[in-house]
Parts: structure tokens; sequence; C-alpha cells
């Protein structure tokens, strides 16, 4: 599973989704795998399951058919957009469990690993365990690590999940950021990460939110209201994601109730804002132009000729009104965090 999963809503298409734990912990999104909201699908971007990240379109195994080298640096920069977001929901996850407390975490689906740095950070005692199934995340997830100083603490783990559960260890704090639904049974898939805690542990399931929104209803082209008609079709397009997931089971979206079947005691539910507002700066710009690009990629024909012809006109650089030129673009999106505590 990957991060991704953070960067759910700026990936490609393909039904498949940009990470898992059902993947590999393949899992980004950042997220973390991105920064987007949690989105996979076919917005995702690839999952390792990575997201997080923002950004998810799943492969499964070593993320075979997507160009990690291309795709790496936008998980990473869609996970540092959220990044004042993830440290915010760190502190509150060390209000449940003490810093002194977690000797061993796990970012499950850690995509590039900038997820996995903020809470080595935030648990200063721990060992930080970065988990995906695709190498070139992970190295980039110890290249990351080394440069922030915190390479004695911030360990890789290639894991595929739900196979390779075994291979976890024990933890005080399991961190899985947009990776689960990539997994075709998350009720099992909760029960198996349950059993990877150690008593008093906790774990924190980054799934749902809000989409991400970068226009205003009605940007003066096409028909308003685009970006609520492209939620409808990414939300057609992660159900049949969903569906076509190994041992795919449909479960509603109850977290707290998957918690409780399996043997957890939830400890609260918070949601993060990412709000950077208009004008936007360069980086957040790109990562727009890329959502959109894989939204058009993605969506193609499913959208209406109104429509696409909007995010032609919104991706065209030479359109003074596209996405490379408006001062009212901007970056709103909010990721929410469940939590449950063993024992």
């Amino acid at each position: 599973m990957t991060q991704h999963r953070e960067a759910h809503a700026a990936a490609p298409a393909p039904p498949a989704h940009d990470h898992g734990p059902g993947h590999a912990p393949h899992a980004s999104h950042e997220g973390h795998g991105t920064g987007t909201g949690h989105s996979h699908g076919p917005t995702d971007a690839p999952s390792h399951g990575h997201s997080h990240g923002d950004s998810h379109s799943h492969s499964h195994g070593d993320g075979a058919g997507h160009d990690w080298g291309r795709l790496a640096p936008l998980l990473e920069r869609q996970a540092e957009v959220a990044g004042t977001a993830y440290r915010e929901a760190a502190a509150w996850l060390g209000t449940l469990v003490p810093a002194s407390g977690v000797r061993r975490l796990l970012d499950v689906g850690s995509g590039p690993g900038v997820v996995t740095t903020l809470l080595a950070e935030a648990f200063p005692y721990a060992e930080a365990v970065a988990v995906d199934a695709t190498p070139e995340l992970l190295e980039r997830a110890r290249a990351r690590a080394e440069a922030q100083g915190l390479g004695h603490r911030v360990t890789t783990l290639r894991a595929e999940l739900p196979a390779d559960n075994a291979a976890l260890g024990e933890a005080d704090l399991l961190w899985a950021g947009n990776s689960l639904h990539h997994i075709g049974d998350q009720r099992a898939a909760i029960a198996d990460l349950a059993e990877a805690l150690r008593p008093g542990g906790l774990i924190a399931l980054v799934e749902g939110g809000l989409s991400p929104r970068h226009l205003p209803r009605d940007t003066g082209i096409g028909r308003p209201g685009l970006e609520a008609r492209l939620d409808a079709e990414h939300a057609d397009a992660f159900a049949r994601m969903r569906d076509e997931l190994p041992g795919s089971t449909r479960e509603p979206d109850d977290w707290r109730a998957l918690f409780v079947a399996a043997g957890l005691t939830p400890a609260g539910t918070r949601t993060f804002l990412v709000d950077v507002p208009a004008p936007v700066p360069q980086v957040v710009r790109e990562l727009a132009v890329t959502h959109f690009g894989r939204l058009r990629e993605g969506l193609g024909d499913r959208l209406g000729a109104e429509d696409r012809a909007t995010l032609d006109r919104l991706l065209d650089p030479a359109d003074a009104q596209s996405l490379h030129h408006r001062t009212d673009l901007f970056h709103l999106t909010a990721h929410t965090v469940h939590t449950a505590r063993k024992g």
C-alpha cells in the first residue's frame, strides 16, 4: 500500500488503486503517500499503496506499470503540502499514547516516507518503520530519513499485505494512511493489523475526509460545478476499484464498528484540514495541474463533452484561464484519522 495515498485525487484512472495493504501495503498515499484527500481510485496515485499519495492509482506487487521515478516526487510533494495537517494529527496521537511508550511504530503503506519521518519526529523514542511493497519508494524513504538526521531510527520493510502480515512484527503505534481501502476484505485487514499491536498499542487509520477542491464553483468557463461532477465520477470509479480487488467484501465505512469487531477499543476520530488559499505557491499550482491532468486522462469518455472541453482549457498553458495562470486557484481538503487501542 502506498501512502498515496495522499495522492489520491491525483492519479491516473485505472481502477486498481494507488495503494493498499492489500497490495502491498502496497501497499502512496501521505501521504502519505501526498496530499490529497483520500482518495483512491482513478485519481489515486499508485498504490503501493502510497501515497499515498493524495494520489493513488493502484498496482499490485511491485508497482509494475508505474514510473516510480516520476510518481515518487509527486507523492512527496502531495504529502509535504499536507505536512501541517499530518503534524497536527501526530501531535494528537501523542495525547492518546505517551510518546515515551512508543518504542516501535509502523507506517503501513508509507510510500516515499514523508509521514514516516513526521511520526519519527513526534515519537522520538521509537524505531519508525516505513512499510511498502515498492522498492523505489522505500529507497526514497531511507534517503529522506538520512537527510533529516533520522537514519538511525527510520528503517524500511518491503511487504505485501495481507500476505506478509507476519513480517510486520509488533508495534506500539500503527499508522495506515489511505491504504486500507486497497485491501478487498477491510474487516479482516483490521483484525490482522490488530494482531501486530502490543497491549495498549494504538492504530490510526486515515480514511475518508473531504475530497480536494481547487476552483470556485463557477470558473468562468464551461458549466459551473465541475469539481462536484468529477467527484461523482471518481466515486463510481472508486467503487469499481473496490469491487475488483481480490477477496472484495462490501463493508459500510463504519471504522468504529470494524475496530470493535477486531477486539479494539475506539479511541477517537478527528479530521485535519489542509487549507492553502489563493494565491497558491508554485508547488501547489503544479500539483493541481497534475491532479486535473490525471482526472482528464483517467475519467476520459465518462465525462460529458462540455466538461472534457473545460478540462482541456484548464490544462492548456496557452489559455489565460488555465490552471497555469488563474489567480483564484486554491487547495482545500481534509483527512480523517480514526483511532483505536488494543487491550
